[in-house]
């Protein structure tokens, strides 16, 4: 960083339906994995800091759980989550997949913006799956919804826009001292998000299979002489038949997902990984109030 500058800091919160590209979005900026994706809904399941320099700016960009009519405990805890990080935030984005349009979620997401007054940022992600006379009509179908500053038009899968949206991020936060240190990309510690590594390998190789209520936990990290850390963690079902998927076969299916989560922590940590899987059963698990206590979610909200 450049000392003589005057450095800034801003909290940027990413909202939007479920599944929109939000997690995508926040790690395009950071240029890290700091949140974990997958083709299921409802992946992310608590704030998430993924941190961003552009030269003396640090940008702070909040990815929240997606917002959708909740039904469960959790769905609530997730969604009240979500609606923290848009009040805590000094800028907004609202993300909306272009080639999906305003569904029944976005029109309420932005119905609640209007209430709260909350002034926000359109992003239409995707743009390259729609074309360009149906792109120019759904941005004018939002423009004029009133709650929208600036539109900005990405695809965060491949990076397209987001160099602009970053540019004009940096020059509208305001001056003052950088909250994290210069190294830092997240908020979320280690323990927490190897077992959100996991958790996204399960969504990945069984997300047509694999029930929504299923959660990981690092019940053990132990730092050995030789720099490596040995981790354990458990994987939580609601029944025995889900436990059955996950092993798979006389053990093939868990083991394949320890392999590809392992490979990935050991890029993600720099080191070698020892990574020991469990799966227990726990009826209700998503009803338990300790549960909540590593994502930072009310369990009463």
């Amino acid at each position: 960083m450049n000392t003589s500058e005057q450095t800034k800091c801003g909290f940027i919160a990413v909202l939007g339906a479920p599944n929109v590209g939000k997690s995508t979005l926040v790690n395009r900026f950071v240029g890290a994995k700091v949140t974990i994706v997958s083709p299921k809904v409802q992946t992310t399941r608590t704030r998430v800091m993924g941190i961003a320099i552009e030269g003396a700016t640090q940008l702070v960009f909040i990815d929240t759980p997606g917002i959708f009519k909740p039904r469960r405990r959790l769905d609530r805890a997730m969604v009240a989550a979500a609606w923290g990080g848009a009040g805590d935030a000094d800028i907004r984005l609202l993300l909306v997949d272009a080639e999906r349009g305003v569904d029944g979620n976005t029109r309420a997401i932005i119905e609640r913006l209007k209430e709260q007054k909350l002034r926000c940022h359109l992003v239409l992600n995707k743009v390259d799956k729609i074309k360009k006379p149906d792109l120019l009509t759904l941005a004018t179908q939002l423009s004029e919804m009133g709650i929208f500053d600036e539109i900005f038009m990405v695809s965060a899968l491949s990076g397209d826009g987001v160099a602009d949206m970053a540019t004009f991020l940096t020059n509208h936060v305001s001056e003052g001292p950088w909250h994290f240190p210069e190294d830092q990309l997240s908020d979320m510690n280690e323990r927490l998000l190897s077992a959100e590594i996991t958790r996204e390998k399960l969504y990945l190789q069984l997300h047509q299979e694999l029930p929504y209520a299923t959660t990981v936990e690092t019940e053990t990290w132990t730092e050995k002489k030789d720099g490596s850390v040995k981790i354990e963690q458990v994987i939580f079902v609601e029944r025995d038949s889900q436990k059955a998927i996950i092993l798979g076969k006389g053990g093939k299916q868990i083991r394949k997902i320890g392999e590809t989560s392992r490979l990935e922590l050991e890029e993600i940590l720099g080191r070698r990984v020892h990574l020991f899987l469990f799966v227990k059963v726990r009826e209700k698990w998503a009803d338990d109030p300790e549960r909540y206590r590593d994502w930072g979610l009310d369990p009463n909200a």
